[in-house]
């Protein structure tokens, strides 16, 4: 339903509940989104406001205000600048902020676009930075500077821009600078998605992919996907071929649990990494406090890996804490796993050890 602008992720690396987008989610999702705000399910306030947004300027028959989209991966920040380009009747060029290292790369993009169109830059905190001064003037007043030359006898030509409406994309809006993040007129935070919202997807995505499913079945995968509906789409179409495979081709609660068992994602959306980081941390090392490194090791994966994979999902869920004395266990990762907490400890942060309690 709702995804982002896919990223490859390498085959020996792909996790069922990754949220970046592979090649099959490529091909599938470009099925599978809505074409206007009605279609598009969930983010209700940022829909609502939206929809004032694009309204007005239609009204008005100006181009719509720059939009800044924020949040993680799978949530429908691509998805939205689509919709924005299809409510506006205008074309849409996509591009990324990795793909544009210099001032000239964006000037070219810039040059080319036609009155109106909606130009999407995905992850737009990586573009580098002469572009990014090049692009607060081309938003505030639709101009460029182009630099002919070097040195002294440098000229900067100045070249008029048709009105254009940028669509930002990024996962982190902290790294964008205040003078780019003040210059989108309309902001706007994706945040995840509600059980009941993600049976809604599922069931849009299983009648466009032709696929049965039953409320019960819908219920179950949406609470294994993260509140994400690219994950929840992934989960459906692999429970789609378990059930073609070992069943009617019916999905109930019970295909989808037996399904999802055996790609090892469990009942809170855990998967083989999740459960090893918390299985390590309790088994281990008594549920903590202990090091990053130390804990990466344990697992046999590189810290990177840990960190940035594993453990945001884990923090949110509730299941893991990071403490300035290293990461720590709260009784509900006990709970979740079936263990007992040692004698005199109850999980949490583990501050009490700190003062001997």
């Amino acid at each position: 339903m709702n995804w982002d602008d896919p990223t490859d992720a390498a085959p020996d690396t792909e996790r069922l509940v990754d949220s970046v987008a592979d090649r099959e989610d490529q091909a599938v999702e470009a099925a599978l989104r809505p074409k206007d705000l009605g279609e598009f399910i969930g983010q209700e306030k940022v829909r609502v406001q939206l929809d004032l947004v694009l309204r007005a300027a239609r009204a008005r028959g100006a181009t719509a205000d720059h939009v800044l989209l924020s949040g993680a991966p799978g949530l429908g920040k691509t998805t939205l600048s689509m919709i924005i380009a299809a409510e506006m009747g205008a074309p849409i060029r996509i591009t990324s902020g990795p793909a544009i290292q210099h001032a000239g790369d964006l000037a070219a993009i810039l040059s080319s676009l036609q009155e109106g169109e909606v130009l999407f830059l995905d992850e737009i905190h990586r573009m580098s930075r002469p572009a990014e001064e090049m692009l607060y003037m081309a938003m505030e007043d639709f101009r460029v500077d182009v630099i002919v030359g070097k040195g002294p006898g440098a000229t900067a030509i100045p070249l008029e821009l048709p009105p254009f409406t940028l669509v930002g994309a990024t996962t982190r809006a902290g790294l964008l600078p205040p003078p780019l993040r003040d210059r989108f007129g309309f902001t706007a935070h994706m945040e995840f998605y509600e059980p009941p919202e993600l049976e809604r997807v599922i069931h849009r995505s299983a009648s466009l992919l032709d696929v049965e499913i039953d409320a019960a079945g819908a219920v179950e995968i949406s609470g294994r996907s993260r509140g994400t509906p690219r994950i929840a789409n992934r989960l459906l179409r692999r429970v789609r071929d378990y059930a073609q495979v070992r069943a009617d081709g019916h999905i109930t609660q019970d295909i989808a649990a037996a399904a999802l068992a055996v790609y090892e994602v469990d009942g809170r959306g855990l998967d083989r990494l999740d459960r090893a980081v918390l299985e390590a941390l309790l088994k281990l090392f008594g549920g903590g406090p202990v090091g990053l490194s130390t804990l990466a090791v344990a697992v046999g994966e590189e810290r990177e890996t840990v960190e940035e994979v594993a453990e945001p999902f884990l923090v949110r869920e509730g299941l893991l804490a990071r403490t300035p004395r290293g990461r720590v266990a709260t009784p509900a990762a006990w709970a979740h796993l079936g263990l007992t907490p040692p004698q005199g400890r109850t999980g949490g942060t583990g501050q009490g050890d700190l003062f001997g309690a």
